[in-house]
Order: structure tokens, then sequence, then C-alpha cells
């Protein structure tokens, strides 16, 4: 969606060097933003994102106007059971604009290969499904999340932070890591959430949700097993943050 950074850099250059023809595309979808969310003010410098793209190795960015991909009502793609929980729970509609935004950018791009980050762990496993389901041709590709050098996912988001909140930010990093060691030492998987939340919330965080989930189905897990991830969403300040780390 934009606000390029070293992040949307990193899986340019990865898909660049697997693949001869590189296209990115660049569009803040308007319909997976909820009505109080921060669609008008979503970060947007198409000049100095097209700069970047292409000192990165892109051959095509893709940048459409929203009056070219919704023209007018358009028919959407709801995609069940992973999107219902989590942020689906907290951005209701939220995963149908993007479920169906991708699919579109799929049909009219026709790709091989679709490159996407970790940090939306959601977000990727509701494209899996979808592409499953839909029996969709493209291969997907899925990048470990790029970080600040103290642990802070990078995010167009982070440019909303105070430079007070920015201190704290990386926190959030740390309670996830803290967590996943705790766990696989033996600590009950609750307490240990528990205690992520309780340190969170004392360095300033408004938790959403801290929860140990499946890779596979997004429902919560009371006991560590292969195939999970800890993922977190919370606010500090006005910025709400997510992150995920898998086990």
């Amino acid at each position: 969606m934009g606000a390029f950074h070293e992040g949307h850099l990193s899986l340019m250059r990865t898909a660049k060097r697997e693949n001869e023809c590189v296209v990115v595309s660049l569009f803040v979808n308007p319909t997976q933003f909820g009505p109080k969310e921060d669609f008008t003010r979503y970060p947007r410098n198409l000049e100095r994102d097209a700069e970047m793209a292409s000192q990165a190795g892109v051959d095509v960015l893709f940048a459409p106007p929203v009056s070219e991909m919704y023209p007018r009502v358009a028919a959407s793609i709801h995609v069940p059971e992973v999107t219902e929980r989590w942020e689906g729970a907290v951005r209701p509609g939220h995963f149908d604009g993007v479920a169906t935004i991708v699919c579109k950018l799929f049909n009219i791009v026709r790709p091989s290969v679709a490159y996407f980050g970790y940090k939306d762990l959601q977000q990727c496993l509701v494209i899996k499904r979808m592409v499953e389901d839909l029996n969709l041709p493209v291969e997907l590709s899925f990048q470990e999340t790029t970080r600040e050098g103290d642990g802070l996912a990078m995010s167009s988001r982070n440019a909303y932070l105070s430079p007070e909140d920015r201190e704290k930010a990386p926190e959030i990093h740390t309670q996830l890591e803290a967590s996943c060691r705790s766990i696989r030492d033996g600590k009950p998987v609750d307490e240990a959430l528990v205690d992520a939340r309780r340190q969170l919330e004392s360095s300033g965080f408004s938790v959403d949700y801290l929860e140990l989930v499946s890779l596979h189905t997004m429902e919560p897990l009371t006991h560590y097993t292969e195939g999970s991830a800890i993922i977190v969403a919370a606010r500090l300040g006005k910025t709400r943050l997510i992150d995920n780390v898998r086990l």
C-alpha cells in the first residue's frame, strides 16, 4: 500500500533475484479500511515510492487510481474461518477487502509467484486459503519480517509514532521473544501470555490481543505445538502495532 520501507524493498529484491521480471502493485485499498480507520491520512508518496522501487530492480510499478480498480460497487470475496478472529474480529470486513483486491491484482498482473511478508501473518493465511479454495494459478512466497535494529517490525504506520512512543515500541517484540522462550522452556502458555500482556501494559501499551495460535487455522492454542505462532496487536499512543513470532 505504498510508503515503502526496507521490508517492502527486501521483498522486491528477493523477487528480482528469483525471477526475470518483477511487478510491484502500489494501491491504498479503500475496501480494507473501516469507517473510523486511517484511509485518508495513510502515508502516500508516489514519486518517492517509484524511485525506491526502481532502485530495488522493479521492472513495472502498477499504481492504478481507485476509479480504475473500483468503477462501481464491486463483487467481493469472503474467506471463511481464518478471517473470523483477531484482526478480522477487531476490523470487520477488513479481510474481505484484502482478499478482493489481492484477487483482482492477481487476475490483472497474472504473476507466477507472489511475495508477501510474514509481519501480516493472518493476512498471509487468508491469501493462502483464498488461492487454495479458488484454485488460483499462482505460487505464494512468504518472507521473514524485516525489523529495525532494535527489533521493531518495519511498518508504514511506524511513521505515526511520537519520538517517545518510538522508544517504547520495540518492547512489543521483546515480549514476543520472551514468551516464546518461556513456552519452549515449559512454562504454561496462559501464564507466559499473561506475563507478556502485563509487561506491555506496564510500558504503556493497550493490548487488543496476545495469543498463541495455529498457523493453519488461526485458532487459539493452549499448548505449544509445531506450526504455531504468538500474535499480538496493541496500541501505543494513537498508533496500532501488530507483530508475531512463529515458534
